[in-house]
């Protein structure tokens, strides 16, 4: 990465993390926040200290996925740039990603019992890149149909 793009990325993770430090604050929420950049996408983790449970109500998948766009929101407000990051609260990504790989394994066995395709539900097009990692490691194919809010994986023999 060029030291012009390493300055935009961490402006972005400065940004985004600041916004969401501020929303702890306001929430009256400890957290640890972690930068990291991970295929230039920064990626923003937020930790509960030792023995708190506190950030567990934030780590809903629908929470987490409104927050981020709520500091991707902020980022662009300030920078003028679409953000293309990720927020990850108290596992939050670890635990969906293993919603993903049991749906992927529910689709494959609908394929294995005769099934010509097996449609996922709509999901964000991060999700739907760890789907179609997924369902390439198992020698399956898939592919991304619908538009908007009804994005959805379609899995189906190679």
């Amino acid at each position: 990465m060029s030291d012009e793009a390493n300055a935009v990325a961490q402006d972005e993770a400065d940004i985004a993390a600041d916004y969401i430090e501020g929303l702890l604050d306001i929430a009256d929420l400890d957290g640890d926040i972690d930068i990291d950049d991970r295929g230039n996408r920064v990626v923003i983790t937020v930790t509960a200290p030792e023995g708190s449970d506190g950030l567990r109500v934030l780590g809903k998948p629908e929470t987490v996925s409104a927050l981020q766009e709520l500091a991707r929101l902020a980022v662009q407000a300030r920078t003028g740039e679409f953000s293309r990051l990720i927020l990850d609260i108290a596992g939050s990504r670890d635990a969906r990603a293993g919603e993903l790989a049991s749906l992927v394994e529910a689709a494959i066995a609908r394929l294995e019992g005769g099934a010509t395709s097996a449609a996922l539900p709509p999901m964000s097009s991060y999700e739907r890149k760890i789907v179609h990692d997924l369902v390439a490691e198992r020698g399956y194919v898939s592919e991304s149909e619908g538009e908007g809010k009804d994005r959805h994986t379609v899995v189906r023999r190679g």
